[in-house]
């Protein structure tokens, strides 16, 4: 753990550095043997160390939140990660009741949940159907709600579909420009137990209970691919700190595109041909 963290700053240590981590010592680790990634068991136990020592350093007041949260360990990967279909994602936002658009807006961006419960209605373009993603809302025991940068301290746009556009906008019809586009109940800023409860409820309505509200994020990722997106696209939309991350968090979904570039190299090539032999 030392030659990785021990001369970076507790406020410098940010989410995707971690995840980096985690997948560098699971493809490449061992201090024994060159190349060879750690066991599972061996990553997770370093995880733990960490996610000790940021914990510590949140209580303290030392960081506002834990960057370590909703790490992907190697137990979670790729195999087990959850991804939605459209028609999943459907009936577990119409189960969601008043939390219909918010399940809609994870689901269909990417964004984070602490990114969707920090947005306000100047942040939404629905003109240009973007969502200018900006700032981040945690809650952190004792302190309340702190609104930071983004985890990559970078302002990104994300696209909206159309269908989420419409949802969008007979939401924050009529709303102030600096009005909170998901409040709580109160009109404060959402915190996730208040919409944890509805979610899993709504997940267990629509037979999908192994879903937390963080897959819906990989199913952002999942349909975004699925519609053809590239890594780089993904990445941005994400708001991932580099594409290598993304690559190795969500590049198996790209195998079935090997298989149509050697399709398509394959028709290139008999076409390149017949055409030398009418030449």
């Amino acid at each position: 753990m030392l030659p990785r963290w021990e001369s970076v700053p507790l406020r410098d240590i940010e989410f995707e550095d971690i995840q980096e981590w985690i997948v560098s010592l699971s493809e490449s680790g061992s201090t024994r043997f060159e190349g060879r990634g750690l066991s599972a068991s061996r990553v997770i136990q370093a995880y733990q160390v960490l996610g000790q020592i940021l914990r510590f350093a949140v209580k303290s007041k030392r960081l506002a939140a834990n960057p370590a949260e909703d790490i992907e360990l190697p137990s979670m990967m790729a195999g087990e990660r959850p991804y939605l279909t459209h028609l999943q994602v459907l009936k577990l936002a119409m189960a969601a009741g008043r939390f219909r658009p918010l399940v809609l807006t994870l689901a269909y961006t990417g964004i984070r949940f602490g990114e969707a419960t920090a947005l306000r209605v100047m942040d939404v373009d629905l003109d240009a159907r973007r969502i200018r993603v900006t700032r981040s809302a945690t809650y952190v025991r004792g302190a309340g709600t702190v609104v930071t940068d983004t985890k990559n301290h970078t302002a990104r746009a994300v696209p909206v579909p159309e269908t989420l556009a419409k949802e969008l906008a007979n939401l924050i019809q009529g709303r102030r420009l600096d009005a909170l586009v998901f409040p709580s109940r109160t009109g404060r800023y959402l915190e996730s137990t208040e919409f944890r409860w509805v979610f899993d409820q709504a997940a267990k309505a629509a037979g999908l209970s192994k879903i937390a509200p963080h897959g819906l994020r990989h199913t952002a990722a999942s349909l975004a691919i699925s519609a053809g997106a590239n890594i780089k696209v993904v990445q941005r939309m994400l708001g991932h700190k580099t594409a290598t991350l993304t690559l190795d968090l969500y590049g198996h979904l790209f195998a079935d595109d090997l298989d149509a570039v050697a399709v398509g190299m394959d028709v290139g090539a008999r076409t390149a041909a017949d055409r030398l032999r009418t030449a």
